[in-house]
């Protein structure tokens, strides 16, 4: 383990120096981390630990501090299954639930609540909504992706009608009470409250886990490890248009700790307890405290069958059912120096080779163990930043005489458990490297092998890939690009059409971390943009007669343009029902910005061919790329018929000759270049005669510059040194040599027009209106619409989430001059 970056907060708020305040860490799917701190501002006394602060990982400078309204202190946070909803509880018993504003993960407002007034919330969970995908570690050398990754029947906690999940809550309070929220389709909350059993008695800590057949299973504990671990089956239900909750009492345990006589008295208090997934109700994990140490416990749960005597078998057909603990095992940590020895912060992880838990330990440092033994794989220390492998020295030997005074009070993992986050108790952010081998030597095939499973995991899964990229070195990242293409073309057609844009964007974070594949990085983001063209302009087409045949018109041309190989665009305009092309001129007229980028984008190409040798310069990557060409051509036949009906629409060009047909020799030249390379399997080289003609183009037409490309100013391309990065909170990272009082800028040249890149517009050299950006690319946008034209608001509608790579968009502030 090593850390990748720090991050603190630059007016350096004082610390509440509050033992008893709990901090709390979520980490979602899109790599959005939330936490609390327990600090408060040095110039109005303000106490902070009411707040939530929200960052994604790739900028963790620009951390959104959310003022929650919550009158007690935050106990808990939880991320939703898509990554963009967040629920908070406290200790006042107000839940509440977060969502972007405008689709910003650096704005953030309250869209519901719930509360049970004055009972503080110990434990906070989703609905669970049936999705879930088993990863099989063991078939990991298959080619097939449906073997690899499967789906696993797995029920909703509760069904709407026709079996799609009602999404909700529940938690589960300090008084012994199950509340359950449910989110009706018109936006309104079903809210109803139940006691976990008849007897209510005082829950310290719980967790809450889902089974397989669509029930919630509970663990709660007193708090004294001299009480009995209790579980309950919790079951939800609609009734009546009202929320029903039933809940049964299942067999507890007591830690071995306390049956032991020599250990009886020596750990009072159960200080955590775990399930180790939502999705796994059977294995728990609990921990024991005191002043002088801390024992973690790990059990498994199972139900078995109890022999009974012939003479009740007749009596009843159901079988008596026993908790059997299948294995317990101990974990003893101690402390060098009196009180530094309790675990302050217990998780768990699910990683490539092995299931673990990680330990934040009082003295400052983190343990991680294996799930199954116990045994302690790998132990990294806060305050020097250093890491130990088993068998190296003890942290014992290396740790000061004083103790350090900083240790972690919150940790969690990302989803693939290959970065940790902790937060300190001077509210400082760490993120830490978490090797894929847990402190194994691996060679670089293994490593490679393993950083490509989980690449292919977030693809089909749709997780964020920022923690894997973080393992990837620039010496890595040829390697897995043509392992992943090779992986991806083994698969069966549909899959690779589902998959076809998030691979893109995978290899496009991939060619960012390596200077000799940046300008791959800038073909893949224009391969993006040219599939959302060419899929929004054949949209557009509709069928002549109401009798629609088996293919679209969007598919008839691509067949047609296909297998008519001329290389006059008018003949193969002849082939084509022109009636299923005619639009109305104003969506034509809206879309022309569209068009002029692909018209352009055909000329930069085509006068880069003679330039093929040179692999670092934009565009290398289309000119063998048979599938592109091809989507190119037909794009170009379809604006051909569309300029017919409105010659408005069509891209302009600067031409040195009045009589020159720009759109006949582009097509013409295009597919030469097509045929060359139209057969992936067997490609070959562009003959001189193209070549040259390619070489006249500079001269004919007015090449435009294509340096509309994005850069992303995120940390993943500055963090693959050893050396962490040290990091401020609303302070925009720069590198060394640059002002740190500019504002980092996320165009690629400051003196030059800066680009809108969805809507293919110049903004200015210093545009005023707002804009947001990517947080996984850096693709920029206005955040205001300035088109009023349906087609183009429909083009508009698609990004509104999500960006063409699928991540994130922020908002940055307008660039004034």
């Amino acid at each position: 383990m090593e850390i990748a970056y720090v991050c603190e907060w630059e007016k350096r708020p004082k610390s509440n120096h509050c033992p008893s305040i709990p901090l709390v860490c979520a980490w979602s799917c899109r790599n959005l981390i939330a936490f609390t701190t327990d600090l408060k501002n040095e110039e109005d006394d303000k106490d902070l630990s009411h707040m939530i602060h929200v960052i994604d990982t790739d900028h963790p400078w620009d951390v959104n501090s959310i003022n929650s309204g919550h009158t007690e202190v935050i106990s808990c946070l939880e991320w939703d299954q898509s990554g963009s909803r967040l629920l908070s509880a406290d200790g006042d018993g107000q839940i509440k639930c977060w969502g972007m504003t405008e689709h910003l993960v650096n704005s953030w407002e309250c869209t519901q609540s719930s509360s049970v007034d004055g009972d503080p919330i110990v434990a906070l969970s989703w609905l669970h909504n049936g999705v879930k995908l088993a990863l099989h570690v063991e078939k990991s050398g298959s080619t097939n992706f449906g073997e690899k990754f499967s789906r696993v029947k797995f029920s909703p906690s509760l069904t709407l009608f026709g079996g799609k999940p009602m999404e909700g809550w529940l938690a589960v309070t300090v008084s012994g009470l199950v509340t359950v929220s449910l989110l009706k389709p018109n936006g309104t909350l079903l809210t109803a409250s139940e006691s976990l059993c008849r007897l209510r008695g005082r829950v310290a800590l719980a967790d809450i886990a889902f089974t397989g057949g669509g029930n919630i299973v509970v663990a709660a504990t007193d708090g004294s490890s001299s009480s009995p671990v209790q579980f309950y089956k919790v079951c939800v239900s609609v009734v009546n248009e009202k929320c029903r909750i039933d809940t049964e009492l299942l067999p507890s345990l007591f830690m071995r700790c306390t049956t032991d006589p020599v250990r009886r008295d020596k750990y009072p208090a159960v200080t955590h307890l775990k399930f180790l997934t939502r999705e796994n109700s059977e294995q728990v994990l609990l921990c024991a405290s005191s002043q002088m140490g801390s024992i973690v416990e790990c059990w498994s749960l199972r139900k078995e069958g109890l022999p009974v005597n012939n003479i009740f078998q007749h009596r009843s057909p159901l079988k008596l059912l026993k908790s059997s603990e299948v294995k317990r095992l101990s974990f003893v940590f101690s402390p060098s120096t009196p009180g530094l020895g309790t675990a302050t912060c217990l998780w768990l992880m699910i990683i490539l080779l092995f299931s673990g838990l990680a330990l934040a330990i009082h003295d400052g440092s983190i343990q991680l163990l294996h799930r199954l033994s116990l045994h302690t794989m790998g132990v990294f220390y806060g305050s020097s930043g250093s890491s130990q492998r088993v068998g190296e020295e003890p942290a014992i030997k290396r740790q000061r005489a004083g103790g350090p005074t900083l240790h972690f009070k919150a940790l969690q993992f990302s989803w693939t458990s290959l970065a940790l986050v902790g937060v300190d108790n001077h509210g400082k952010l760490h993120m830490i490297r978490v090797s894929p081998s847990m402190g194994q030597l691996l060679d670089m095939n293994t490593l490679l092998r393993h950083l490509l499973f989980l690449l292919e995991y977030c693809m089909v899964t749709g997780y964020d890939w920022w923690d894997v990229l973080l393992h990837a070195q620039p010496s890595m990242v040829h390697n897995l690009l043509e392992k992943l293409h090779e992986e991806y073309m083994r698969q069966n057609q549909a899959l690779q059409q589902v998959l076809s844009t998030r691979i893109v964007a995978v290899k496009a974070s991939l060619c960012k971390l390596s200077s000799a594949t940046a300008a791959r990085a800038c073909d893949f983001h224009a391969k993006l943009l040219l599939i959302a063209i060419s899929s929004t302009l054949k949209s557009l087409l509709r069928p002549h007669v109401l009798n629609t045949p088996d293919k679209s018109p969007g598919d008839r041309l691509s067949e047609i343009c296909a297998k008519n190989t001329d290389t006059d665009i008018d003949k193969v305009m002849i082939n084509l029902k022109t009636e299923e092309f005619v639009l109305d001129g104003p969506p034509l007229q809206s879309l022309q910005q569209l068009i002029q980028w692909v018209g352009d984008f055909v000329l930069y190409l085509l006068a880069n061919l003679p330039n093929q040798g040179s692999i670092v310069r934009p565009g290398f990557g289309f000119l063998r790329d048979g599938a592109s060409l091809g989507m190119l051509r037909e794009m170009l036949v379809m604006i051909r018929i569309w300029g017919l009906l409105k010659p408005g629409c069509l891209p302009i060009y600067t031409a040195t000759s009045d009589n020159q047909d720009s759109m006949f020799l582009l097509f013409r030249l295009l597919t030469k270049l097509w045929l060359c390379s139209r057969d992936e399997s067997h490609p070959q080289d562009p003959d001189e005669t193209l070549i040259d003609e390619c070489c006249l183009l500079p001269s004919q037409l007015l090449v435009p510059s294509m340096d509309w490309l994005p850069i992303n100013d995120g940390v993943i391309t500055k963090v693959q040194s050893k050396h962490p990065l040290r990091l401020q909170f609303g302070k925009p990272y720069t590198l060394p040599g640059v002002n740190p009082n500019t504002q980092v800028e996320v165009f690629r040249i400051p003196a030059s027009q800066r680009m809108d890149h969805l809507r293919c517009l110049h903004l200015g050299i210093s545009p005023t209106e707002d804009s947001k950006a990517c947080t996984r690319c850096g693709c920029v946008t206005m955040l205001r619409s300035p088109n009023k034209t349906n087609a183009m608001r429909q083009w508009e509608q698609r990004w509104i989430k999500n960006c063409l790579c699928g991540g994130l968009w922020r908002r940055i502030p307008s660039t004034l001059t």
